[in-house]
């Protein structure tokens, strides 16, 4: 099987080489912090899902209930549910208070979603997290075999640090790393393992709109990943004509430009963890409903889903996003 490896095509941080990488200028780093505005995620209009008729579907659970103030978990909750209900494969419920979670709770369900981020804004000094019960049940769940799928702004849970959530997630957004967002709301993003069950039978090039590029995230040196999907981070894009009125100028001079770690690479967007008996499909694309309703985000989380429950995928690739012959005569 291909394995895309980032060290030595791109030149990316990854395992023991990360730590050395985090010298003494990079811990003084800082993340680039967005002025909170006067902003609530757009309405979307959205039919409801009705529930399945029960039968051998694919028994997945969404964990949510708080997110950051740009990302309408709520719209997404519901069009995910009724996206991965339309596939035939699954059978959904959603959770908004896992606090109460138990080994129990979790011991239905194939597989678990988490769309979750326990701060209003990214900086806030409080996190409000699950306990110490659930969220040993959840990672218990994972190393016993349980399916995870890790979703967009969940990256940004338990920082500055929470090795356990670094280990099964393999790749956070921190800090103290200089870990960003990459300006542009559209990018191509490119399949780098088509061999993979989720990627198998995609395109190796596709648009991403209304779009986050999460960039140089923290990787866990212990963590077992496989790269599915990337994105470069172009330094042209940082121009403020080009970034847009969203981010300060004083936020992309060229001496600060300068000290961003992983400027002009591709940095992963979609990949695998191994994690004790448990497999774990990690997206950090799908910001709103609206990017949900690409054939690129919406298939790959419908088929990584499958694939973190049986180890297999069934649904077929999405139409816009399928491989195809390239005739060069």
């Amino acid at each position: 099987m291909a394995r895309y490896d980032f060290l030595s095509k791109t030149g990316l941080l990854f395992a023991g080489m990360a730590m050395i990488f985090i010298s003494a200028v990079t811990l003084a780093q800082e993340s680039l912090v967005i002025p909170v505005p006067e902003y609530r995620p757009p309405e979307t209009v959205q039919r409801i899902a009705v529930p399945v008729v029960p039968g051998d579907q694919i028994k997945l659970l969404i964990i949510s209930g708080e997110n950051s103030y740009e990302h309408d978990w709520t719209g997404v909750n519901n069009l995910l549910r009724a996206q991965l209900l339309a596939t035939g494969r699954f059978d959904v419920r959603v959770i908004e208070d896992f606090t109460s979670a138990t080994a129990e709770t979790l011991k239905p369900y194939d597989v678990v979603l988490i769309n979750y981020l326990g701060r209003w804004n990214y900086t806030d000094a409080h996190e409000k997290r699950w306990g110490p019960v659930a969220e040993k049940a959840l990672f218990d769940y994972a190393r016993a075999g349980g399916g995870v799928v890790i979703y967009h702004a969940s990256f940004n849970m338990g920082s500055p640090s929470w090795p356990e959530f670094e280990r099964l997630a393999g790749g956070t957004m921190r800090p103290f790393h200089g870990s960003r967002r990459s300006p542009p709301n559209g990018f191509m993003v490119h399949v780098v393992d088509r061999e993979h069950p989720v990627t198998a039978g995609m395109r190796e090039y596709y648009w991403a709109l209304n779009e986050d590029m999460y960039t140089n995230m923290y990787w866990d040196e212990d963590a077992t990943i496989r790269v599915l999907a990337a994105g470069y981070d172009d330094a042209q894009t940082y121009e403020p004509a080009k970034a847009g009125p969203k981010y300060p100028a004083k936020m992309y001079t060229p001496e600060a430009l300068a000290g961003m770690a992983g400027m002009n690479q591709e940095h992963p967007l979609v990949w695998t963890v191994e994690y004790g008996q448990g497999r774990v499909f990690c997206i950090s694309l799908g910001h709103g409903p609206d990017t949900l309703q690409y054939d690129g985000t919406k298939g790959l989380i419908a088929r990584g889903a499958e694939w973190a429950a049986t180890g297999e995928v069934t649904i077929p690739v999405e139409k816009w996003v399928q491989d195809f012959p390239i005739d060069s005569k």
